[in-house]
């Protein structure tokens, strides 16, 4: 998937049990789209823990947070919980998702780190790749809604 593409329409699961379509959140404003290998683990956490510290600059640039890896709804439940991240949260445990959006990896850990910026009309602004710095998402998807806006 390249800037300027159209971002395929999936549905799934959130960390409720309710089903949820990109689609429907994109009427809602643009969405940050954030795939992490394993809910509950110290990266995780800390890249998940700052996208809810950003609540407010996502709120200003009319965008929405989704996480989403390939734990199970009640794993998902918990990792919100225990955090209190206050976002969708969506559970692609047979990584249907991740293999759209090319984020599939074998083994234990799901899904590569990818975050994708996605307008309200499917289009992919930007995407942000990095597997060890955990702000590096959320700081980078920030700047291109920034930038989208001036452009």
């Amino acid at each position: 998937m390249r800037v300027g593409d159209r971002v395929p329409d999936f549905e799934v699961t959130d960390q409720r049990g309710a089903t949820v379509r990109l689609s429907s959140l994109l009427e809602n404003g643009r969405v940050v789209l954030f795939f992490y290998p394993r809910a509950l683990t110290p990266g995780c956490t800390k890249e998940s823990c700052h996208f809810r510290d950003l609540a407010a600059e996502f709120a200003e640039v009319r965008a929405q947070r989704i996480g989403i890896s390939a734990d199970p709804v009640e794993r998902q439940q918990l990792f919100d919980e225990k955090h209190d991240l206050g976002y969708p949260l969506l559970s692609d445990p047979d990584r249907v998702v991740a293999r759209l959006f090319g984020t599939k990896r074998f083994g234990p850990l799901g899904n590569k780190r990818v975050t994708f910026v996605i307008d309200t009309d499917g289009t992919l602004l930007g995407e942000v790749k990095s597997e060890i710095d955990m702000h590096a998402h959320g700081d980078a998807a920030l700047r291109i809604l920034r930038e989208a806006d001036a452009g």
